[in-house]
């Protein structure tokens, strides 16, 4: 008798004979836990990040910024309110669905909005490093710097997971 057979859980719920025993409605249940520990992270970080953003128009030396950089700093304001809404989204749809037996659905919708709002604060993180190193570098030197950073961001927040990914497939 194979683990599942005697678990009662479906068949289709072991992949190649690894990973966990679990119907799709307990794997929804256990990613959704798992991408809403993920969201209070990035949540925190961008709110936070927003905040200061919106601030930074009523301080005194907001005046003397040039024409250039009025552009980059609402950029960077729009930008995180995107990036704002897309990691606030995923509650939006779990609360609109919660009870329409939409779970694994649901679930599938939120981490593809949580990608799309870490690409999007991955933009706000560039935009306002910009800004800032603008004010204190030359102009050269606020590109390189944020390229490198935009590399960085780049490697840890989507190119690593994607190559784990990858490489756990071929296994």
């Amino acid at each position: 008798m194979t683990p599942m057979a005697s678990t009662g859980h479906h068949a289709g719920s072991y992949r190649d004979g690894r990973g966990r025993n679990e119907t799709p409605e307990e794997r929804a249940d256990r990613r959704w836990g798992e991408l809403l520990q993920e969201l209070r992270v990035t949540q925190t970080g961008v709110q936070i990040l927003f905040g200061f953003l919106l601030t930074v128009v009523f301080q005194p030396g907001f005046d003397g910024l040039g024409d250039a950089d009025r552009r980059i700093y609402v950029l960077t304001v729009m930008l995180g309110a995107a990036a704002t809404g897309a990691l606030i989204g995923p509650v939006s749809i779990h609360r609109f669905l919660t009870g329409r037996r939409l779970k694994p659905q649901t679930v599938e919708w939120a981490a593809r909005l949580t990608i799309v709002g870490l690409f999007l604060l991955l933009c706000t993180m560039a935009s306002a490093l910009l800004l800032i190193l603008r004010v204190v570098t030359s102009d050269g030197l606020a590109l390189w710097l944020v390229g490198g950073m935009v590399v960085w961001f780049a490697v840890c927040w989507f190119l690593l997971p994607v190559w784990a990914r990858l490489a756990s497939a071929e296994e």
